[in-house]
C-alpha cells in the first residue's frame, strides 16, 4: 500500500466512524471497532514514514 492509498483509506474509515458514531453513539461496538481500525492505519502510516 502506498501513501496515497493509505491516506484515502484513512479518510474513508474516518468518515464512516464519524457517521456511525453520530447514529449509534461514540461508545457503540461498531464505532470502537472503526476507531481501532483507524488507529491501525495510522500506525501503518507511521511505519511507512520511517
Amino acid at each position: 500500500m502506498n501513501n496515497e492509498d493509505l491516506i484515502k483509506k484513512i479518510e474513508t474509515v474516518r468518515k464512516k466512524m464519524i457517521s456511525v458514531g453520530m447514529s449509534n453513539g461514540f461508545t457503540s461496538p461498531e464505532t470502537i471497532k472503526l476507531s481501532q481500525t483507524l488507529d491501525n492505519l495510522f500506525n501503518l502510516g507511521r511505519g511507512l514514514l520511517r
